[in-house]
């Protein structure tokens, strides 16, 4: 089974990075990345439309007043995946690291295109424990991305502070080997293909405890997808 399906739109199925066309605007007015939401052809229709346009761009007292929200539009994916450097930047909303790692607390979670139930389901995750990294906040709805790089926005009750990583998904067959000490010359465990999922236990920057395919051992901090390189986890 695969760890998540894409909606039955065909513009679900590219990952999800909601830039409205106007700087500012609520993500209402796109569906999916650079692809603005089409304004109905109908008098009544086109005046609603216009109406709408109006209120958000003379006051943005919408898009002002929820200065979190404005920021996670702001922030189309500065940051790529756990090769880059540790978190810098604070979540508006906890105070807590962004980005920053988490993982899935249920075997099924929806994955919308913007922070709340209006917005459609982009895709759907089949598989508890999966990481997915946190890059914005607002309200209880926090923009996700999976390793994939895929996005969306996630109810923050949907998401665990428990660590969770990927062996080297992007080695492409390359088995890895998961030591029994932290140093490199030390005995083999076992020998992990990449993509498995693995528990973390601990990470000292270098170096990860992780359980993985029924084996415990250790695992080079840099192959693995769900935690930053020097990040310390304990």
């Amino acid at each position: 089974m695969t760890d998540k399906i894409f909606a039955a739109s065909p513009l679900a199925q590219r990952p999800i990075s909601c830039n409205p066309p106007i700087s500012g605007n609520p993500p209402i007015f796109c569906n999916s990345k650079d692809t603005p939401m089409p304004l109905l052809k109908s008098p009544v229709s086109i005046f609603v439309s216009l109406v709408l346009l109006a209120g958000a761009s003379g006051s943005i007292a919408w898009a002002v007043g929820s200065r979190s929200l404005d920021a996670a539009l702001r922030e189309p994916g500065e940051i790529t995946a756990s090769v880059d450097a540790a978190p810098q930047n604070a979540g508006s909303v906890t105070g807590l690291p962004l980005p920053r790692f988490v993982s899935l607390k249920a075997d099924k979670v929806n994955v919308r295109r913007g922070p709340s139930s209006d917005h459609p389901v982009a895709f759907v995750f089949q598989r508890k424990g999966l990481p997915v990294e946190i890059t914005a906040e607002f309200e209880n709805w926090r923009k996700i991305r999976d390793s994939d790089g895929a996005e969306g926005w996630i109810l923050q009750s949907m998401l665990s502070g428990r660590r969770n990583a990927y062996v080297a998904r992007w080695a492409n067959g390359k088995m890895h080997d998961l030591h029994v000490a932290p140093a490199p010359r030390s005995g083999v465990a076992a020998r992990l293909s990449p993509g498995v999922l693995a528990a973390i236990d601990k990470c000292d920057g270098q170096w990860c405890e992780i359980s993985a395919s029924g084996h415990d051992g250790y695992a080079e901090q840099a192959k693995l997808w769900g935690v930053y390189p020097g990040e310390i986890v304990d």
